[in-house]
């Protein structure tokens, strides 16, 4: 099965539009192009820009006709389509396998297919066929996949507040307003939960991957309990960033699985969610535990619950099992974030 496209890269002069703006016969969006723009972000998949051009023009028209906001990357210039699209994956933070590109000009498909194979490219004359191929069909569209260009837009101003913040970086945290809501996953919850488990591989204290049924299945079972976290700051949100599942072993609760997005690594937001197990595990009078499994990318994970609080209570090859020495309102790193139950 192919990887779904996470963000359509457009040429703007005769793709987007007919004829090019810097000879002053750039016309409105095709009718095509607009309808394949607005159906696929209504599916989560993103739009860039990769076009020849004056920046300024291009932007003005762009304006003009009220698609600017459409667009989550920007890149117009003079030189290579290919050098574009490089730009574009590492400031989306996305794999270029995940990238298309459209274009009506076939040495401009070939520049970006010669340097980079695995963006799939696209001649404009298929901008109308693209909503119905297979790699522009997500399996679920959730309202936060709807979302997803607005979560885009409000990261670009955090890292522009945060570059421009004159004080360190615990202050710039504090000054953030983060706000994690935690709650027991629902069905609505399922599709991002499993997106996360197949996603998120430094943040993950287990390695472990569930589908959509065995998530289902836990969170029906009274044994276990499937938390999902949200985040949000003045900025706006983040959306799903964290996923706990913990079983009820005897007189122990243990967390078989922690993971947060690594969009959030930076925010110190992990021991809260870790903080929120604890309390809840205290709450039903349970002992909190916890498992780990190392693999080539988690260590992260490992500090961070010892950090926590989380001591080694015992090995099993690779496995270890660990408990929470501390009470939940002991486990540092978490004073700059508000949780909502």
């Amino acid at each position: 099965m192919a990887t779904t496209v996470k963000c359509l890269v457009w040429d703007l002069d005769d793709t987007v539009w007919p004829g090019v703006v810097l000879e002053s016969d750039g016309g409105a969006p095709k009718p095509e192009a607009l309808h394949t723009i607005r159906t696929l972000d209504e599916r989560g998949i993103l739009h860039a820009v990769a076009s020849r051009g004056e920046p300024r023009a291009a932007t003005a028209h762009l304006r003009m006709h009220a698609i600017e906001d459409m667009f989550s990357a920007v890149e117009i210039g003079w030189g290579p389509k290919s050098e574009a699209i490089r730009r574009i994956a590492e400031s989306l933070n996305i794999g270029r396998d995940t990238i298309a590109f459209v274009d009506n000009d076939p040495v401009e498909l070939a520049e970006v297919a010669a340097a980079f194979p695995e963006v799939r490219c696209y001649p404009a004359d298929r901008i109308a066929d693209l909503p119905d191929l297979p790699e522009f069909t997500p399996a679920a569209a959730t309202s936060e996949a709807r979302q997803r260009r607005l979560l885009y837009r409000a990261e670009r101003e955090r890292k522009a507040s945060e570059a421009e913040f004159s004080g360190s970086d615990a202050d710039f945290l504090a000054s953030l307003n983060l706000v994690m809501t935690v709650s027991e996953a629902t069905e609505a919850d399922l599709v991002r939960a499993h997106e996360l488990t197949e996603r998120t591989h430094q943040l993950n204290t287990t390695g472990v991957t569930f589908d959509m049924d065995e998530l289902r299945a836990l969170c029906a079972s009274p044994r276990h309990e499937v938390l999902v976290a949200s985040l949000t700051d003045r900025f706006g949100g983040y959306g799903t960033i964290g996923l706990a599942v913990t079983e009820k072993r005897g007189a122990d609760a243990v967390l078989l699985l922690l993971l947060m997005s690594c969009r959030v690594m930076s925010r110190g937001v992990g021991t809260t969610l870790i903080a929120e197990v604890v309390r809840r595990a205290h709450a039903a009078g349970l002992q909190p535990m916890a498992e780990f499994v190392a693999t080539p990318l988690n260590r992260v994970m490992l500090v961070t619950l010892r950090f926590a609080g989380f001591e080694v209570a015992a090995k099993d090859g690779d496995r270890i099992l660990l408990a929470c020495t501390v009470p939940a309102e002991d486990i540092g790193g978490t004073g700059h974030v508000e949780v909502v139950r």
